[in-house]
């Protein structure tokens, strides 16, 4: 088990499709799971041949369920903080940042940290036939991979408590009714609907595509900051007197600069 590819990436040209491929127990997550979702970003980032990312689960019956109950159920408390919630924090946000964007197919139920996953992609197009629910507090936990963060962040508050505090399961129209897709294929067709998508990314300026998601995802108060910074650092390296700093430091001599 410890050899086997949880997490599935194929290329279809400038798109990857990255697959969660447990469909036997509903692609419900694991610790295993989790680092290969984490190699996946790192994977997709070095790889500067693609332009958009299509996530997906395999099956026809769940995107994801969540996070695997008997897993995190074993685990001690301070392993719970520091394997499963701490980890999964830093995942999702690492996929969330991928500068590549990326479109969830919804394939089927999303519950839970399933949920949570669909949440860090940009599009999100699902199956009619999907449900949605954060059912934690039906079994005595919280939402623990920014279920009470990003998705207020993305449908507001009110449907966040809506959802969390009933543990109620929605259909796809009330997801889409709520912002919480942004579109219902036909039946069985979300991965084909979002690959295009994806595709439709791909024809775009890829750099412009990409430094556009950074600045919609600052003005949604995630890592605005670094966003800042990483955009006035290549600004100020395309200058003249970016290129009179470097070359006056080689030749230990005082700069020039003009301001251009």
């Amino acid at each position: 088990m410890a050899d086997h590819a949880f997490v599935r990436i194929d290329k279809r040209g400038p798109v990857a499709i990255v697959t969660l491929d447990r469909p036997e127990k509903l692609n419900s997550l694991t610790p295993l799971m989790l680092e290969q979702l984490e190699a996946a970003a790192a994977q997709l980032e070095a790889d500067g041949s693609l332009r958009a990312v299509v996530l997906t689960g395999a099956g026809e019956r769940a995107f994801c369920v969540g996070a695997d109950i008997n897993e995190w159920s074993a685990l001690a408390p301070l392993d719970m903080w520091r394997v499963w919630v701490t980890r999964g924090h830093r995942i999702f946000d690492r996929w969330a940042a991928l500068r590549l964007p990326v479109v969830a197919a919804i394939n089927g139920h999303a519950f839970g940290g399933g949920l949570e996953l669909a949440a860090v992609a940009d599009v999100r197009v699902t199956d009619p036939a999907a449900t949605f629910a954060l059912p934690e507090a039906s079994i005595a936990t919280c939402p623990g991979w920014s279920g009470t963060q990003r998705l207020v962040s993305l449908i507001g508050p009110g449907h966040v408590k809506s959802m969390a505090l009933t543990a109620r399961r929605i259909d796809a129209q009330r997801a889409y009714a709520i912002g919480l897709v942004d579109e219902v294929s036909e039946a069985a067709k979300s991965l084909d609907a979002a690959i295009a998508v994806a595709e439709q990314i791909a024809t775009l300026a890829p750099v412009s595509a990409q430094l556009t998601k950074q600045l919609i995802n600052a003005a949604a108060g995630f890592n605005a900051g670094s966003t800042l910074e990483a955009m006035a650092g290549a600004l100020s390296a395309t200058t003249q007197d970016a290129r009179e700093g470097m070359a006056s430091f080689r030749e230990r001599r005082k700069a020039q600069y003009e301001g251009q």
